[in-house]
């Protein structure tokens, strides 16, 4: 399990100042227990997130005691991108908890050698499982999209034992989708019928000088 240390935050001191010396303002709650404010340490933070994300338990470190929990709300700077708050969410044991675990597609799809197109739906799955039983992602077997009528719908993925899908077993994860037909290509234009419209102009235009100088004489 992954583990994060966390030190007892003082929210009398201004946020910005806790950033300056590479920790990120956080809170943990749930289980019964009350809102506590805590930093975390923005490298290290940022190392468990990049493996945990926010479906697998890590073990919440304080001064004090070890906690499960689950990275529940990450706020990031609009501007650079870098977490600036961080919820944890505390877990019991015995508790189900309801989570949206990121799909991870392996494989390859036959219908593409036929000139199909993979269209992937959904890219995470709401599940319930206790928190022991939580994946980190589920995996989506792309080999089982054959011909351009195939698709893979919830009901076909192996989740683990303990895991529970919480979206219609009906519902499409992924398809095949036929290329686009080509526009067909403009006809050719009709060379000799320019060169006789312009023929014909010419002779048009002669004639109507004729008959000016006509009647000039």
């Amino acid at each position: 399990m992954i583990t994060l240390n966390a030190v007892v935050r003082d929210v009398k001191v201004n946020p910005k100042m806790i950033r300056r010396d590479g920790k990120i303002p956080a809170v943990f709650y749930g289980s019964g227990r009350e809102s506590t404010p805590i930093a975390v340490d923005g490298v290290e933070f940022k190392k468990a997130y990049g493996e945990a994300g926010e479906s697998t338990i890590i073990a919440l470190k304080t001064p004090t005691e070890t906690l499960d929990a689950l990275i529940h709300d990450v706020a990031l700077d609009p501007v650079i991108g870098n977490p600036v708050h961080v919820d944890f969410y505390i877990v019991a044991k015995d508790h189900k908890l309801e989570v949206d675990v990121p799909l991870e597609f392996t494989g390859v799809a036959p219908a593409e050698k036929l000139g199909g197109i993979v269209m992937k739906i959904m890219h995470e799955l709401r599940i319930e499982a206790l928190p022991a039983k939580l994946p980190s992602h589920i995996t989506v077997d792309l080999s089982k999209l054959v011909d351009m009528q195939s698709n893979i719908t919830v009901g076909d993925i192996k989740l683990p034992d303990g895991v529970k899908a919480l979206v219609a077993l009906t519902e499409t994860v992924a398809g095949v989708s036929a290329p686009q037909q080509e526009e067909e290509a403009a006809a050719p234009m009709d060379l000799s019928a320019i060169e006789v419209e312009k023929k014909g102009k010419k002779e048009d235009e002669g004639s109507e000088g004729g008959d000016s100088e006509d009647k000039a004489k």
